[in-house]
Protein backbone atom coordinates (compact mmCIF):
# COMPACT_ATOMS: atom_id res chain seq x y z
CA UNK A 1 0.00 0.00 0.00
CA UNK A 2 1.28 3.60 -0.78
CA UNK A 3 1.63 6.53 1.82
CA UNK A 4 0.16 9.49 0.72
CA UNK A 5 2.11 11.81 -0.52
CA UNK A 6 2.43 14.19 2.86
CA UNK A 7 3.41 10.68 5.07
CA UNK A 8 5.79 9.30 2.47
CA UNK A 9 9.03 9.24 4.26
CA UNK A 10 11.21 9.07 1.23
CA UNK A 11 11.05 12.46 0.32
CA UNK A 12 9.91 14.28 4.08
CA UNK A 13 14.16 13.77 4.91
CA UNK A 14 17.35 15.99 5.19
CA UNK A 15 19.67 15.52 2.75
CA UNK A 16 22.25 18.56 3.64
CA UNK A 17 22.72 20.33 6.61
CA UNK A 18 24.91 24.02 6.91
CA UNK A 19 25.70 25.63 10.78
CA UNK A 20 25.84 29.33 10.88
CA UNK A 21 29.19 29.64 11.11
CA UNK A 22 28.73 33.07 12.86
CA UNK A 23 26.55 31.50 15.54
CA UNK A 24 29.40 28.77 16.02
CA UNK A 25 32.25 29.10 18.73
CA UNK A 26 35.25 27.54 19.33
CA UNK A 27 35.61 23.81 20.08
CA UNK A 28 37.48 21.47 20.51
CA UNK A 29 38.62 18.10 18.34
CA UNK A 30 36.17 15.92 20.89
CA UNK A 31 33.45 18.64 19.42
CA UNK A 32 33.87 18.62 16.12
CA UNK A 33 34.43 14.97 16.22
CA UNK A 34 30.68 15.03 17.49
CA UNK A 35 29.38 17.65 15.09
CA UNK A 36 30.79 15.42 12.27
CA UNK A 37 29.08 12.15 13.22
CA UNK A 38 25.77 14.00 14.13
CA UNK A 39 25.81 15.35 10.59
CA UNK A 40 26.54 12.09 8.79
CA UNK A 41 24.56 10.27 10.59
CA UNK A 42 21.70 13.06 10.25
CA UNK A 43 21.59 12.88 6.49
CA UNK A 44 22.37 8.84 6.22
CA UNK A 45 19.08 8.23 8.41
CA UNK A 46 16.39 10.95 9.29
CA UNK A 47 12.63 11.86 9.63
CA UNK A 48 11.96 15.62 8.62
CA UNK A 49 8.93 16.59 7.45
CA UNK A 50 7.94 20.36 7.88
CA UNK A 51 4.19 20.83 8.33
CA UNK A 52 2.55 22.29 5.03
CA UNK A 53 5.68 20.83 2.45
CA UNK A 54 3.20 18.49 1.40
CA UNK A 55 6.27 15.61 1.08
CA UNK A 56 7.63 18.02 -1.30
CA UNK A 57 11.25 16.82 -0.15
CA UNK A 58 14.11 15.94 0.44
CA UNK A 59 15.11 18.98 2.54
CA UNK A 60 18.23 20.98 3.41
CA UNK A 61 18.50 22.67 6.87
CA UNK A 62 20.98 25.57 7.67
CA UNK A 63 20.47 26.05 11.85
CA UNK A 64 22.23 28.77 13.54
CA UNK A 65 21.30 30.91 16.59
CA UNK A 66 20.04 34.54 16.05
CA UNK A 67 20.03 36.54 19.50
CA UNK A 68 17.69 34.27 22.29
CA UNK A 69 16.37 31.44 18.99
CA UNK A 70 17.48 28.95 17.37
CA UNK A 71 17.05 29.24 13.78
CA UNK A 72 15.69 25.98 11.31
CA UNK A 73 16.20 27.60 7.74
CA UNK A 74 14.40 24.83 5.81
CA UNK A 75 14.88 24.76 1.92
CA UNK A 76 14.08 22.30 -0.68
CA UNK A 77 16.65 20.22 -1.74
CA UNK A 78 16.87 23.06 -5.10
CA UNK A 79 17.30 26.09 -2.44
CA UNK A 80 13.54 27.35 -2.60
CA UNK A 81 12.68 28.31 0.72
CA UNK A 82 9.96 26.29 2.55
CA UNK A 83 9.86 27.61 5.88
CA UNK A 84 12.19 29.94 8.41
CA UNK A 85 11.16 28.28 12.77
CA UNK A 86 12.62 30.56 15.00
CA UNK A 87 12.65 28.59 18.75
CA UNK A 88 13.30 30.11 21.93
CA UNK A 89 16.47 28.84 23.36
CA UNK A 90 15.43 28.98 27.16
CA UNK A 91 13.95 25.41 27.05
CA UNK A 92 17.30 24.16 26.35
CA UNK A 93 19.47 26.27 28.52
CA UNK A 94 19.71 24.10 31.50
CA UNK A 95 19.41 20.94 29.48
CA UNK A 96 22.50 22.20 27.35
CA UNK A 97 24.62 23.52 30.83
CA UNK A 98 23.99 20.35 32.38
CA UNK A 99 25.23 18.37 28.80
CA UNK A 100 28.52 20.10 28.75
CA UNK A 101 29.19 19.40 31.99
CA UNK A 102 28.70 16.12 32.64
CA UNK A 103 30.61 15.69 28.79
CA UNK A 104 33.59 17.58 30.36
CA UNK A 105 33.59 14.51 32.98
CA UNK A 106 33.07 12.03 30.28
CA UNK A 107 36.60 12.94 28.71
CA UNK A 108 38.31 13.67 31.56
CA UNK A 109 37.11 10.10 32.78
CA UNK A 110 38.03 8.53 29.25
CA UNK A 111 41.74 9.27 29.87
CA UNK A 112 41.54 7.66 33.54
CA UNK A 113 38.76 6.37 35.07
CA UNK A 114 37.86 2.86 35.49
CA UNK A 115 35.83 1.52 32.78
CA UNK A 116 32.95 1.28 35.58
CA UNK A 117 33.54 4.80 36.29
CA UNK A 118 33.42 5.82 32.11
CA UNK A 119 30.27 3.68 31.94
CA UNK A 120 28.08 4.97 34.65
CA UNK A 121 28.91 8.86 33.37
CA UNK A 122 28.24 8.07 29.85
CA UNK A 123 24.67 6.80 31.02
CA UNK A 124 24.03 9.89 32.64
CA UNK A 125 25.46 11.90 29.60
CA UNK A 126 22.76 9.67 27.12
CA UNK A 127 20.15 10.50 29.59
CA UNK A 128 20.77 14.66 29.69
CA UNK A 129 20.97 14.30 25.22
CA UNK A 130 17.92 12.39 25.45
CA UNK A 131 15.76 14.78 27.82
CA UNK A 132 17.32 17.33 25.20
CA UNK A 133 16.26 15.40 22.19
CA UNK A 134 12.17 15.30 23.63
CA UNK A 135 12.51 18.81 24.64
CA UNK A 136 13.45 19.50 20.98
CA UNK A 137 10.29 17.30 19.37
CA UNK A 138 8.37 19.14 22.11
CA UNK A 139 9.68 22.40 20.50
CA UNK A 140 9.29 21.38 16.46
CA UNK A 141 5.38 19.75 17.12
CA UNK A 142 3.18 21.51 14.94
CA UNK A 143 6.66 22.63 13.06
CA UNK A 144 8.47 19.93 11.50
CA UNK A 145 7.42 16.30 12.54
CA UNK A 146 11.19 13.99 12.95
CA UNK A 147 11.60 10.80 14.49
CA UNK A 148 13.54 10.46 18.24
CA UNK A 149 16.37 9.81 16.31
CA UNK A 150 16.77 12.43 13.72
CA UNK A 151 15.78 15.13 17.00
CA UNK A 152 19.00 13.14 18.98
CA UNK A 153 21.09 14.14 16.12
CA UNK A 154 19.59 17.91 15.60
CA UNK A 155 19.82 18.21 19.29
CA UNK A 156 23.89 17.56 19.14
CA UNK A 157 24.25 20.48 16.49
CA UNK A 158 22.17 22.39 18.79
CA UNK A 159 24.95 21.86 21.51
CA UNK A 160 27.79 22.49 18.91
CA UNK A 161 26.49 25.96 18.13
CA UNK A 162 26.87 26.96 22.17
CA UNK A 163 29.94 25.56 22.36
CA UNK A 164 32.03 28.55 23.23
CA UNK A 165 35.22 27.33 23.75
Amino acid sequence: MTQPPEQDDSTNRIVAVTLDEDSIGRSGPDIEHERAIAIYDLIEQNLFAPDGADGKGPFTLHIGISGNRLMFDIRREDGTPVVAHLLSLTPFRRIVKDYFMICDSYYQAIRTATPDKIEAIDMGRRGIHDEGSRTLQERLKGKVRVDFETSRRLFTLITVLHWKG
